[in-house]
């Protein structure tokens, strides 16, 4: 297996490098055999690989850089004022082939511009995508595009989406033929707007797409569909509305387990149970939404994740480097052009 190098964004995220470090510490303490490029501030993050003894280590290389991207702050102005930035020189090594992909858990409006101003978008492609895996009831993962790359798009951008989402699907699930659906307000043909009704036109049409029809939002979950494609307005409110619903779920349920001891004494004995379904579904392990469409493979960590989650996205980026999967979504796009010609 050759090695990946990783350009890791030290800076970014709601706790800064410490989680960023730790995350590192544990993969090479698992026995990754890939390289990590740290790129943050001298001060911050030297320290910090002293204390987990990566300072030395063959596997790290220290990159500094002089600005961050305050987690707050608006995208065009950290593209045009922090050219030198940790998100910035970390795209730039990827831009270059000295790194084989990013990951930041950076600002996500800022690494979003710059990352599609730094590595461009594949050829034939018309914007990037943001795009997430999530637990489906059928043991397996749906992945759910775009979470909020683009807030509209018309038909042709939304068929692409359909495309890239199969393209990740088959390499990342070893799904030979993903089944790939439009998000809309009914199954329905008649329902959706013009712009859902085109899109589900062309990826009906397409021999390169398994499209199954339109999937409603109580179907995210289901596994009906491997991929599940809509903009970015509806993305990132159905994505965030799950994730506010999850976690009213665990805080009545911890609320009431905690009051009474016999709640708690059962909980502990059905946890054990059940310990293996509880761990495929902690969000940890579905943290790293990939920036589809670029020349280049850049994950999106949570801000608020922990080394754990940080870890996650991590080998999601190692996972799509070793499947070169800019590489065979582009070779798809191209399919894709000659049959509309």
């Amino acid at each position: 297996m050759p090695e990946i190098k990783l350009a890791i964004d030290a800076m970014g995220g709601d706790n800064g490098p410490s989680i960023v470090i730790d995350a590192l510490c544990q993969l090479i303490n698992e026995g990754t055999p890939h390289h990590f490029l740290v790129v943050g501030q001298h001060d911050s993050v030297i320290p910090l690989l002293s204390q987990y003894k990566l300072d030395e280590h063959p596997q790290v290389t220290f990159v500094h850089a002089d600005q961050v991207v305050e987690m707050d702050e608006k995208p065009g102005q950290a593209l045009r004022a922090k050219p030198h930035s940790s998100m910035s020189i970390a795209l730039e090594l990827l831009a270059k082939g000295e790194a084989d992909g990013v990951v930041s858990g950076g600002n996500t409006g800022a690494l979003m511009a710059k990352a599609y101003f730094q590595l461009k978008t594949l050829p034939g492609v018309l914007r990037p995508a943001l795009m997430a895996a999530l637990p489906n009831q059928l043991g397996g993962r749906s992945y759910l595009l775009d979470l909020g790359a683009n807030a509209s798009c018309d038909s042709e951008t939304l068929f692409q989406f359909g495309v890239m989402g199969s393209v990740a699907a088959q390499i990342l699930e070893d799904i030979s033929s993903p089944n790939v659906s439009l998000l809309n307000m009914g199954e329905e043909e008649i329902k959706g707007n013009d712009v859902v009704k085109n899109a589900a036109l062309r990826l009906a049409s397409s021999e390169h797409v398994n499209y199954t029809g339109f999937v409603e939002g109580n179907h995210l979950f289901s596994g009906k569909a491997d991929v599940i494609v809509c903009d970015g307005f509806v993305g990132n409110i159905a994505l965030k509305s799950c994730e506010g619903l999850a976690t009213l779920i665990v805080d009545q349920l911890k609320s009431a387990l905690m009051s009474h001891w016999m709640y708690r004494l059962f909980f502990r004995f059905l946890q054990k149970r059940t310990q293996k379904s509880w761990d495929r579904l902690k969000p940890d392990h579905y943290n790293g939404a990939s920036l589809i469409g670029l020349r280049g493979v850049v994950i999106k960590s949570h801000g608020s994740a922990n080394a754990k989650a940080f870890g996650s996205a991590i080998r999601q980026a190692i996972t799509e480097a070793q499947a070169q999967l800019p590489e065979r979504i582009k070779d798809r796009v191209e399919s894709v052009l000659l049959e509309q010609h």
